[in-house]
């Protein structure tokens, strides 16, 4: 049996030192104490397919952007006759212009060495652009295979089912509950009460990006879920902010999510078992 062991803490870490036997040690140490009890993802699944394609996906993306952001740069320090003809042009036309232009080397003025530039530029936009959408294929047929369930939730786009699916991994059974699954996405609020005070604080951990995916459902609902815009008209009126709301949103949508994620008939038998009712605080935070 394999056990998932989180690295020492900083302050163990200052008293203790750090090297091989120091971090082997204290990783028995935490398996034999019971403090370790994690089971890690098997990755050996179709999530593992829909993780990697996911993670080129997302550096194709960043990677556009980047053309697209040196393409306007080129363009506002081009001589004064390129610039003119191409500085009103939209980001589509930019690229077609750009990559319309014809060079001869060698290059004898400025003029020719920042149309190069704009075409070389324009031609790796339009290979990204390529590559965004032959992975967007993949990952739709990959992630209608794995959770079919899930993608029929009205607002759940490829992308969002993919990042949850990733998040939950190839064996999720090893999330005991919905609970688990909110906290794993940070989604649950850690309690930060004192005295007579009694709060909750923002969770800044787990998977940031399952939690940008349910935040991104959250306010998708707000805009044409008559329910969730009820909840936020009633939220609004007991005091909470916009971002306490969303927050409490969040939430409850790793509540509804969470069965659809189910793997195996394990993980579905124990999504299927009544949860105890969330606390509705209103200072929560």
């Amino acid at each position: 049996m394999v056990v998932e062991v989180e690295r020492p803490k900083r302050q163990t870490r200052r008293r203790t030192g750090k090297s091989d036997p120091i971090d082997a040690e204290a990783a028995a140490r935490a398996v034999q104490a019971g403090t370790a009890t994690g089971l890690p993802k098997t990755g050996d699944g179709p999530i593992e397919m829909i993780r990697s394609l996911q993670a080129v996906r997302r550096s194709a993306l960043k990677a556009r952007t980047q053309a697209a952001n040196q393409l306007h740069a080129l363009v506002i320090t081009a001589p004064d006759a390129l610039r003119g003809e191409l500085r009103r042009s939209s980001l589509p036309q930019l690229v077609a212009q750009a990559g319309a232009f014809r060079t001869s080397l060698p290059l004898t003025t400025p003029t020719a060495a920042t149309q190069l530039a704009l075409k070389v530029l324009a031609r790796r936009y339009q290979q990204l652009c390529a590559e965004v959408e032959a992975l967007d294929t993949q990952l739709g047929q990959l992630v209608a295979q794995a959770a079919p369930e899930l993608l029929a939730v009205k607002g759940v786009s490829t992308i969002t089912a993919a990042c949850l699916l990733v998040t939950a991994g190839d064996n999720p059974e090893r999330l005991r509950s919905e609970a688990a699954f909110a906290h794993l996405c940070g989604v649950a609020p850690i309690p930060a009460s004192s005295g007579k005070t009694t709060r909750h604080r923002l969770n800044r951990g787990g998977d940031r990006e399952a939690n940008k995916a349910l935040y991104l459902l959250a306010v998708r609902r707000m805009g044409w879920d008559p329910a969730t815009r009820a909840y936020v008209a009633r939220r609004t009126t007991e005091g909470l902010s916009k971002l306490e709301i969303i927050r409490c949103l969040k939430r409850y949508l790793a509540r509804e999510l969470f069965p659809l994620l189910a793997a195996n008939q394990l993980l579905a038998t124990t999504a299927a078992l009544p949860a105890a009712p969330m606390i509705d605080r209103g200072n929560q935070r």
